[in-house]
């Protein structure tokens, strides 16, 4: 698709109307032919398209129609995103630009109350980078105000420019941790992460005992999510989930922005719980979260209704919920398609590992034939980790439908592709895990020998002593399972008890 195509596909009807109308606006020649190509690019119109060349007898006018309709849609765009943005963001800008036309017009008193009716919006945002803009221009102009000490002014400057500064080293360790993550996940670097986060964090004077925003506070929770993702050991990051709930326990009367990022922390408060099987305690969180998803009129629930029905399936699951678990994550798939797919992908991964659990082979069939894009396209779109729990749970699959040559086939191509990395990053008990299940499907009996009983009992073992995760003993379970001769649900909730000691679990 061109980039012609990409824009026009994001205008609504009445965008494209408009749009017609500023070119006729700006024709000066009946002849142009720009909206005629518009219209082509609606319908898709290639004849229409290759008459316009003919007309214009050159490829060269062709594509310099095309260059000049591109350059007047990007400008359209821009006037009409500034047009309609009815955020407090862009009712400050309109503030300190109508301001500065009061003052050059010398109507310094209503200047001036612009100029103070941005900076109390501002103060609630905690946009630094506009309160700067703000106190720059009572500066310039302080001198048609005699009544205001102008040092009060400076002092206020002075103090929002530190904290801008450390905005700004924030922003930039955020982005380098953030594009060093995308290497981690989408081509499989191998980086000592823990590492690289200290080095980040002194090269740029970051010190966690400054102020927090909910900015810099979800900056910061998202890069220990990311990291406890990486180790498998959400424990690791319990002070951040600590300081940020006493952080956020405070917060009441959020604005716009305020309200996305509390959302976000919310998320990831809930998931951090979840992982370390504190059920309830997620479920405290992610009621608090869907709290604030219905705020401004549902602004941002498609934006993050599948995270959290993701989470709640998964605490219901676990809790000892199954059927609702499972009717909460098909609900999720067939009720909010609109959604980012990443978010669909998690669930509907997540909805396989349900109908593994309980047997049910034929809908975790379907579901899987849903995810048919290759390994390739998927490592670069969800991450090496994804992709590698999407294989896992494939082969299990398989195996548990008892389809011997698709599961031997898929663990050739696993091993082929990740044996290598998995074993870079230290995680050779994917590769060993991986092993038992092979030796399972070639043989099946051997599962009652009773030296694999005893391998496979070691190497639970071992695990329960390694990173807490329950995602990983899901994995586990299903292995347990076999061995126990007891059905892969039951296994895996008695095998969570006795992992986490927190677990409350409800049989039904």
């Amino acid at each position: 698709m061109n980039a012609l195509q990409e824009i026009s596909n994001m205008m609504n009807e009445a965008d494209k109307k408009a749009f017609i109308q500023y070119l006729s606006k700006k024709n000066k020649r009946k002849d142009t032919a720009n909206i005629a190509l518009f219209n082509s690019l609606k319908t898709d119109d290639i004849k229409l398209k290759k008459e316009i060349l003919e007309d214009k007898k050159s490829t060269d006018a062709y594509h310099a129609l095309r260059k000049r309709l591109y350059d007047n849609m990007i400008n359209f765009m821009a006037n009409r995103s500034f047009e309609n943005d009815t955020s407090e963001e862009n009712t400050i800008l309109r503030l300190i630009v109508v301001s500065r036309l009061f003052f050059e017009h010398q109507l310094i008193k209503t200047a001036f109350k612009c100029l103070a009716k941005a900076e109390e919006t501002a103060l609630n945002l905690e946009h630094f980078s506009l309160l700067n803009e703000i106190y720059l221009t009572q500066i310039q102009f302080a001198h048609f105000n005699l009544s205001e000490p102008i040092e009060k002014i400076i002092g206020k400057f002075k103090a929002n420019k530190k904290q801008l500064e450390q905005e700004e080293q924030l922003n930039l360790a955020y982005a380098v941790l953030r594009r060093e993550l995308a290497a981690i996940y989408h081509e499989g670097r191998i980086v000592d992460f823990q590492a690289f986060i200290k080095n980040t964090i002194e090269t740029h004077g970051i010190s966690l005992q400054q102020g927090l925003t909910f900015k810099s506070l979800y900056q910061i929770l998202f890069i220990a999510n990311e990291y406890a993702s990486i180790n498998n050991n959400y424990s690791l990051i319990e002070p951040f989930v600590v300081k940020s709930y006493q952080f956020i326990s405070k917060k009441t009367d959020l604005t716009d922005r305020h309200l996305y990022y509390h959302i976000y922390i919310l998320y990831f408060i809930a998931n951090f719980y979840f992982r370390n099987g504190e059920f309830t305690e997620s479920l405290h969180y992610l009621n608090l979260m869907f709290t604030e998803l219905q705020k401004q009129s549902g602004k941002y629930y498609q934006r993050f209704c599948q995270r959290y029905f993701l989470l709640l399936a998964f605490n219901e699951n676990y809790m000892g919920h199954p059927i609702k678990a499972i009717e909460i994550a098909e609900k999720a798939l067939s009720s909010n398609k609109k959604t980012d797919p990443n978010d669909s992908n998690d669930i509907r991964l997540m909805l396989i590992v349900f109908y593994i659990q309980q047997d049910s082979g034929r809908n975790a069939v379907k579901e899987m034939a849903k995810l048919n894009h290759t390994d390739s396209w998927y490592e670069k779109k969800m991450g090496m980790d994804w992709i590698i729990k999407k294989c896992l749970v494939e082969i299990l699959l398989h195996a548990q439908q008892e389809n011997t040559e698709l599961a031997l086939s898929r663990i050739k191509s696993f091993k082929r592709r990740y044996k290598k990395y998995l074993l870079t990053v230290n995680e050779a008990r994917v590769v060993q895990y991986l092993l038992f299940v092979e030796q399972y499907v070639m043989k099946p009996e051997i599962i009652q020998t009773q030296k694999f009983k005893a391998a496979i009992e070691d190497f639970i073992i071992a695990a329960q002593n390694g990173p807490k995760d329950i995602l990983i003993m899901s994995f586990l379970s299903w292995l347990l399972a076999k061995v126990r001769r007891k059905t892969v649900y039951e296994t895996t909730l008695n095998l969570l008890a006795a992992y986490f000691p927190v677990v409350k679990i409800e049989k039904t």
